[in-house]
């Protein structure tokens, strides 16, 4: 098994390695010949067709939601009037769904239109069972369906920031690598199909803490008298910032999380499965369990469209603080400190 620092060129590969890691150098084939479909042009599926359009793929995607399917035609795509559409016109499929049902109609989808050696590249969060039930199904007419989670939020998305968590048919991972390296930085290939998922949760378990984490530094920063704006800058770059730190962090700082690359309500989901996936391996994760009723929170206090970023206003619930308290607290730190230097005088 190669180590997952393993660098190598998609177009020198002849099949993956469990654990290896391919960049993205380039695609292995003129793009302009291969045509690719988009099921599902949410925040991920929409940022992902973009930047596969960009690199010089022909894009056709479809999505229920008539906006999404604007926002492809005007980034250069074409837009399909059904998943079956889709199907028909492309040879490989990025799914970008969100829910087990909506896997469900795209595999009929798929079923109905997709021709047999079609590769699809499942990308979403969803439950391992239903994905397997879903590449059996496709198997049978000849499909083959790779398990190929995203490691990235939305905003990240936009830039190509994303790396691909490939597990599943070695072939069909390196037929499929010029188009990981459309919309991907990176692509780790991490053996049986499964595996993909298995990844992308310990690593939201990550996400999840380091969200938080970041929402509780910048709140006791800003509640000690610093500038929440130069926390940011001057921790992230220090040994106590992380990818959410420097992602996140400015979320919270300008109040715009609004401006969603990943809805709390979506997020919930995840937790979910990552909650399923510890009680199923009788893992210990008591920080984990920490984080589950400030995520709750922030559904209760309606936040459910918001970016999780949305976990700092949780905070300021919990302090009962507004957002300009942290002057008052800064306040009275300072105070404190003062007492108690005359204290010690």
């Amino acid at each position: 098994m190669a180590n997952s620092g393993t660098r190598m060129k998609a177009e020198k590969t002849t099949g993956p390695k469990s654990g290896s890691r391919t960049t993205a150098a380039g695609p292995a084939a003129p793009v302009q010949d291969i045509r690719v479909g988009v099921i599902g042009l949410g925040i991920m599926g929409s940022a992902m067709s973009a930047n596969l359009v960009k690199s010089g793929f022909e894009v056709f995607g479809y999505d229920p939601v008539a906006k999404a399917r604007a926002r492809l035609k005007k980034a250069g795509g074409t837009p399909c009037d059904s998943a079956g559409d889709v199907a028909r016109q492309s040879r490989f499929i990025v799914l970008s769904l969100p829910s087990e049902a909506a896997l469900e109609d795209a595999c009929a989808a798929l079923l109905a239109g997709a021709r047999k050696g079609t590769i699809v590249a499942e990308t979403s969060t969803l439950p391992e069972a239903a994905k397997l039930r879903a590449q059996a199904e496709l198997a049978s007419k000849g499909i083959t369906l790779l398990d190929c989670p995203l490691s990235g939020t939305g905003a990240q998305a936009l830039t190509r920031d994303l790396a691909v968590y490939a597990s599943g048919d070695a072939a069909g991972i390196g037929k499929f690598a010029p188009v990981f390296e459309g919309f991907a930085r990176a692509r780790y290939d991490v053996g049986a199909f499964g595996n993909g998922m298995r990844m992308k949760l310990v690593a939201n378990l990550l996400v999840a803490i380091h969200n938080l984490s970041t929402a509780e530094a910048i709140a006791l920063g800003a509640r000690s008298g610093l500038d929440p704006a130069m926390v940011v800058k001057v921790v992230a770059d220090g040994a106590g910032g992380s990818r959410m730190f420097q992602v996140r962090g400015p979320v919270m700082v300008n109040r715009s999380w609004g401006e969603a690359t990943m809805k709390v309500s979506t997020w919930q989901k995840d937790m979910r499965l990552i909650g399923d996936l510890l009680e199923a391996t009788a893992t210990a994760a008591p920080l984990f369990a920490t984080c589950v009723p400030v995520y709750n929170a922030a559904m209760a206090l309606g936040h459910g469209p918001d970016d999780t970023a949305a976990v700092y206003s949780v905070l300021e619930h919990m302090m009962g603080a507004s957002p300009k308290g942290g002057k008052k607290a800064a306040a009275r730190v300072k105070s404190k400190v003062k007492s108690k230097v005359k204290a010690n005088a």
